[in-house]
């Protein structure tokens, strides 16, 4: 890697996850999954309390319980009320505990909690769906917004354009939907994937916010050429809780 430039980097590395997805998307085994999603969800941690300015051990080791406890409970998504819960009552107890360590747990603990709720429940489909639906937005958008981008989006992340994110969302709906088919009749496809996919331009745009108020360029450095977790899983993360969200409403 050393020898590349940063174009090939990216490429390669690209390329290496994406086959790296595929094959763990092929096998389809939920310890597997879970081991997999897991290792993301301890980086991305540790890049959030890099980005938050968080310094506590003693967060992963709640970190990891937490996701001990997703595989064998039912409905993980329960357990980030009982994390509210206890840091509530932590706060109340001693009233000396800094606020701010809830921080990592709201992002992006949630979000890849979802992404174990969202295979767990409705399959590897779904996942396929999720991820088809959040790339095309993110390849859309930059196409789109290289073509006829004019209009910025937003001062968080100036290189987006309302144009860039329209056609982002419009290639996602057209081209994922067709990837919900396989779970969802037509018109719930349709809705799931343009919700799926507008709330994933925000996660994107969240992550940025994140970095600019930390100062930083990327969340880590652990992807040659992409930056680190946060940066590929930005999207991704409110991608999954909305997709959870409406197929539990539409299903």
């Amino acid at each position: 890697m050393k020898n590349l430039s940063d174009y090939q980097k990216r490429w390669v590395t690209g390329i290496l996850l994406l086959g790296l997805v595929g094959l763990i998307g092929w096998i389809d085994d939920k310890l597997i999954m879970w081991g997999f999603l897991g290792l993301i969800y301890i980086f991305a941690f540790h890049e959030a309390m890099l980005l938050f300015r968080l310094e506590n051990n003693k967060m992963y080791s709640w970190a990891i319980m937490i996701w001990i406890f997703a595989y064998f409970y039912p409905n993980p998504d329960d357990l980030f009320f009982l994390i509210m819960i206890i840091f509530g009552g932590t706060l109340a107890y001693t009233r000396d505990f800094n606020k701010e360590l809830l921080l990592p747990f709201l992002y992006p603990v949630s979000g890849i909690l979802f992404f174990w709720i969202l295979y767990q429940d409705f399959g590897m489909v779904a996942m396929l769906w999720m991820l088809v639906t959040v790339a095309l937005t993110d390849i859309g958008a930059f196409f789109t917004g290289k073509a006829i981008g004019k209009t910025k989006f937003s001062d968080t992340s100036p290189n987006k354009t309302i144009e860039g994110v329209i056609g982002g969302i419009i290639l996602a709906t057209i081209f994922g939907t067709y990837a919900g088919l396989y779970i969802a009749p037509l018109w719930i496809a349709i809705i799931v994937t343009l919700l799926t996919s507008f709330s994933s331009v925000f996660g994107d745009l969240f992550e940025s916010y994140l970095k600019r108020e930390a100062g930083v360029k990327d969340s880590g450095d652990i992807l040659p050429g992409h930056g680190g977790i946060l940066d590929r899983i930005d999207g991704y993360l409110f991608g999954a809780i909305v997709m959870v969200i409406t197929l539990r409403a539409f299903l």
